[in-house]
């Protein structure tokens, strides 16, 4: 049994829908945020959210796979769990990070927007 191989295609499978899943989370709750941030403009805050879930598909899944060999040869089970959970977990904390990083910059553009909003009031 070839656990290598096994290993690279559970570990790009679970990050990949680890990664889909996360992005639709983020795509469709952070909408609202961007509708606020940019005064109602539904057509503006769709294309942002776009192109923020397009970004984040490229650098989360270009993350994976480049990092894929990272693993290294893979000889039987227990190394195959060990490497997968030590490498899928690093993808979750990557995936965790951006999404406190998204939520971060979302709050501080809404408050600048607030604050731009009052001053021009």
């Amino acid at each position: 049994m070839n656990y290598t191989v096994i290993s690279y295609s559970l570990y790009l499978v679970l990050t990949i829908s680890l990664t889909i899943w996360v992005a639709r989370t983020l795509f469709n709750n952070g909408k609202v945020f961007l509708v606020e941030i940019f005064a109602g403009q539904e057509d503006l805050a769709n294309s942002v959210n776009k192109l923020l879930l397009v970004g984040f598909y490229l650098i989360n899944i270009g993350y994976a796979v480049f990092t894929l060999d990272a693993m290294g040869n893979v000889t039987d089970m227990v190394q195959m769990i060990e490497k997968l959970s030590r490498r899928v977990g690093a993808i979750i904390l990557i995936l965790g990070a951006m999404h406190f990083f998204n939520l971060f910059v979302f709050f501080e553009l809404r408050k600048r927007s607030r604050r731009n909003r009052v001053s021009a009031a």
